[in-house]
């Protein structure tokens, strides 16, 4: 049986979109992939509301979180985390020999202007790297604000993984001032996992020029020089699979869905799932405004065991994801992204309604 997913990634894929990925392969060294690459780079501009190039990457958003790092910090790194994917973000510089000092909040809380603020003061550091959307935790970081706070320290590049957030909620890449914006196939886009994406500002690509030992596969200023050179073609072979459903789910998303009704969509359904938690149980996230758009983490105060959920909910064609961690247990996780709808979600909690008897 088909269970339908409510996790954090991956998420579930439409049928038009999954076709796409058996059409015939063609050359990637031919003139209909660079005119398939680049008509996919274009729109994403658009999705995230930037200027900027855009590069393309057969791997998870990891590859470029990780590539991000290590080809833009040339003294040190800031890293803020939440959760566990900021931990993550750290041990990516930590193994690449990237100087870099960890800020950590306790799980629920998020990171704050003037954190940040109070960190860049120092001098120490010319890089911040931020999650924006942390699955563990559920909360969602406010990168308006801390955006508006970076744009005071020139020399600073600011990195954020929007994996689980970008095509879920807005992300104004320009107007926040973010220098590489990362996010993955598997999550809000609505793919199957296997291609990450990420944007690279003129401030990014200057930076990265300066650093050396960039890596290799993953050196964000080799990618970006090579598209320019080779009219984005790439220098490893891309998943053209993958590249043909993006380039089909992009064209939905701006000229059938909409932008804005796509955002307003993913809002609708997470008060739908707020509205739930906060009456059966508690949401994990200690601040309303620190609410997620893509996912609830909601606190287990009931004690139930939310293993035993998970198998019954199985057995009903559904599949919720468990706590992160230390949370496993004490919180259980329910995604709405994607191309999930309303009804979707409500068929869901009250599937969990009846499973629990509440």
């Amino acid at each position: 049986m088909h269970k339908k997913l409510f996790i954090p990634g991956p998420v579930e894929v439409r049928k038009e979109v999954l076709d796409q990925m058996a059409k015939p392969m063609i050359g990637h060294r031919s003139k209909d992939a660079s005119v398939l690459q680049r008509r996919i780079s274009d729109n994403l501009r658009k999705l995230f509301f930037t200027e900027s190039e855009i590069l393309l990457s057969t791997s998870s958003g990891s590859g470029l979180m990780e590539g991000a790092i290590r080809s833009c910090t040339l003294k040190k790194a800031a890293v803020f985390s939440c959760g566990a994917f900021g931990k993550r973000w750290h041990g990516m510089a930590v193994n690449n020999n990237v100087q870099a000092d960890i800020f950590e909040v306790d799980m629920g809380k998020g990171i704050t202007k003037e954190m940040v603020d109070n960190v860049l003061k120092t001098g120490e550091y010319d890089l911040v790297a931020v999650t924006h959307n942390e699955t563990s935790t559920g909360v969602m970081n406010p990168i308006y604000e801390i955006g508006e706070v970076i744009k005071k320290y020139p020399d600073v590049v600011f990195i954020v993984d929007a994996v689980s957030s970008a095509a879920g909620t807005k992300v104004e890449v320009d107007k926040i001032g973010i220098d590489v914006c990362i996010t993955s196939s598997q999550k809000a886009l609505g793919l199957p996992p296997g291609l990450a994406i990420c944007t690279f500002s003129k401030k990014a690509r200057e930076r990265a020029e300066k650093v050396p030992n960039r890596g290799f596969y993953l050196d964000l200023l080799s990618l970006y020089k090579y598209i320019q050179k080779k009219d984005y073609q790439y220098p490893s072979t891309p998943s053209i699979s993958h590249m043909y459903a993006l380039d089909y789910q992009l064209d939905y998303i701006l000229n059938n869905e909409g932008l804005e009704n796509r955002f307003n969509r993913h809002l609708t359904m997470a008060r739908v799932v707020r509205e739930w938690g906060k009456k059966y149980f508690e949401l994990f996230p200690e601040k309303d405004e620190l609410l997620s758009n893509t996912l609830t983490t909601i606190k287990n105060t009931r004690g139930i065991s939310v293993a035993d959920l998970n198998k019954e909910l199985g057995k009903r064609g559904f599949a919720i994801s468990n706590g992160y961690g230390d949370l496993k247990e004490k919180t259980f996780r329910i995604a709405h992204m994607a191309d999930c709808q309303v009804e979707d979600v409500r068929e869901l909690l009250d599937n969990i309604e009846d499973i629990l008897g509440l």
